[in-house]
């Protein structure tokens, strides 16, 4: 009986563990709707019915932006790794070794260079697997390489934001990154290039505070979370109960703050729109 339990079992198991994908239905955080993963793969990871977009990768958002999923892994600056040797629970060195190792990405912020509706751009892509996104010297050096990529190549830039806010591990190196980026743009506007901002779940700290909010034109996916202190912590200040939809995209939209709300969907086609009439550039058909 012993050997049955604690050999011929733990054997079955691991090879049914094998045949099953951990990640083969995706649970919707909105209905409790179980999809199966392929279906949301194919439906750009937003679930069917009740069109909650998900989460994407760095890599996953510059392939469905750019044309075909082709583009430039733009180079990014080396910074040190923990200048202030900080320590909490863990050493930072180590939280970052586990966020490189969960993304496969140096930090939070990615860069490529392609086309877009055969219209070439720069995109800059915050990734909030990667410490919730946080803004730190390496994130704010990439944004920064992105908006100088942009003006040497004469490109629009485009920036997916999503993020907790500054990295608190690395103190006023990380604040200092809000007047780098405001900096890097009005190099960018003085090349008359255009600047636009997608905002995406969650958006809010030190980069709503800064990039993100400096856009010329400024997009967000529905039901994106967008602020700078979060909604509880506004409720305890004011001692006032928030109306319904507070910061979220839709209400930012009727409010003023976001030009247009846009599905995933109709993400790829609204951008390259929007670049070809802002650098006066023709229609894709008629290159």
């Amino acid at each position: 009986m012993n050997w049955i339990s604690n050999v011929v079992r733990p054997k079955i198991r691991s090879i049914l563990k094998k045949d099953t994908p951990e990640n083969l239905w995706v649970k919707c955080p909105d209905s409790g709707q179980l999809v199966f993963h392929k279906d949301v793969e194919q439906n750009l990871f937003v679930i069917p019915g009740s069109e909650h977009h998900l989460r994407v990768s760095a890599v996953q958002r510059l392939k469905l932006t750019f044309d075909d999923g082709v583009y430039e892994d733009i180079a990014l600056p080396e910074v040190p790794l923990d200048p202030l040797k900080f320590r909490d629970e863990k050493r930072y060195t180590d939280r970052l070794k586990d966020a490189r190792a969960k993304t496969n990405a140096p930090d939070a912020v990615k860069i490529g260079y392609g086309k877009l509706e055969a219209n070439p751009v720069t995109i800059g892509v915050q990734d909030f697997d990667f410490m919730g996104g946080s803004l730190g010297m390496a994130a704010g050096e990439a944004v920064i390489k992105g908006l100088e990529t942009a003006v040497a190549r004469g490109t629009p830039f485009i920036m997916f934001a999503a993020s907790g806010g500054a990295r608190m591990q690395e103190g006023m190196f990380s604040l200092m990154q809000m007047p780098r980026t405001t900096v890097a743009i009005q190099r960018l506007r003085a090349a008359r290039l255009p600047y636009i901002v997608v905002l995406t779940n969650p958006t809010t700290g030190g980069v709503t505070a800064s990039y993100a909010m400096l856009g010329d034109i400024h997009l967000a996916e529905p039901g994106a979370l967008i602020g700078f202190a979060g909604p509880r912590v506004i409720e305890q200040t004011i001692r006032e109960k928030l109306p319904p939809g507070f910061q979220r995209a839709e209400y930012l939209k009727d409010h003023g703050m976001v030009d247009a709300v846009v599905h995933r969907r109709d993400m790829r086609t609204t951008l390259g729109r929007l670049c070809r009439l802002l650098t006066k550039a023709p229609a894709a058909s008629a290159a």
